[in-house]
């Protein structure tokens, strides 16, 4: 077999470092320890043809592999995890429950808390975006809640750290900084479990050597509006 090939981007702002999505996919990877390459793209190039052959939405990632296309990041995730050991259980009942956690990182917990980067960020300078934010934290912080509450005094969510704790703690790490998170110290400390693991940092230090690319034409313009609009 072949190395796997992911895409990711070659620069993205500050902000996002760290959190674009292709990290994911790279700690999966690497948890299992499987050697990968990367197809790097500039700003832009993603929404080109020769890329949404490979993603339809012109987003990053995409995942290669001996004739195989995926793209979402959960569900390359899920393929290499029952593909390699490491992140699944090998009974059918544990796959079913670690599957179970994969999906509610991504489908309950992460849209409320992706909300806030459209709040604090893209569309900042929106007349309704400060006044929405306290009811995108309200239902964060009911998320928050019940996630800690199954979690209770447990280090993972299924026994072992598997693929449902690794989308979690991505999701979880967008917040990482904000007090929504400080509220439950046993979701920081688990955090700071999955980000302790050695194969997380060999996943971010991978993300972030790639940035050596340059911003697309117009963004310290976009920039500068986004600053203009947190100081209003």
């Amino acid at each position: 077999m072949t190395k796997p090939i992911i895409t990711a981007f070659d620069w993205v702002p500050d902000f996002a470092k760290g959190q674009v999505r292709d990290f994911r996919v790279r700690w999966a990877l690497e948890e299992v320890g499987q050697p990968y390459e990367v197809r790097y793209l500039s700003q832009g190039e993603q929404k080109g043809p020769e890329h949404r052959a490979r993603q339809p939405f012109g987003q990053v990632p995409t995942y290669e592999e001996d004739g195989l296309t995926l793209f979402e990041s959960g569900a390359i995730v899920h393929h290499i995890a029952t593909k390699w050991p490491g992140l699944m259980p090998a009974d059918a009942s544990g796959q079913a429950l670690a599957t179970e956690w994969m999906f509610a990182a991504l489908n309950t917990v992460e849209p409320p808390i992706s909300e806030l980067a459209y709040v604090d960020i893209f569309e900042a300078d929106k007349p309704w975006a400060k006044p929405r934010r306290p009811s995108v934290e309200e239902r964060i912080s009911s998320r928050l809640k019940d996630v800690a509450k199954r979690l209770g005094d447990q280090q993972w969510f299924a026994g072992d750290f598997l693929a449902g704790d690794l989308l979690m703690v991505s999701v979880l790490r967008i917040i990482e900084d904000d007090p929504l998170l400080a509220e439950h110290p046993t979701l920081v400390a688990y955090v700071k479990r999955g980000t302790d693991r050695p194969a997380f940092r060999r996943a971010i230090d991978a993300q972030m050597a790639g940035f050596t690319g340059s911003p697309p034409p117009g963004f310290a313009e976009w920039e500068a509006k986004l600053k203009a609009a947190a100081c209003n």
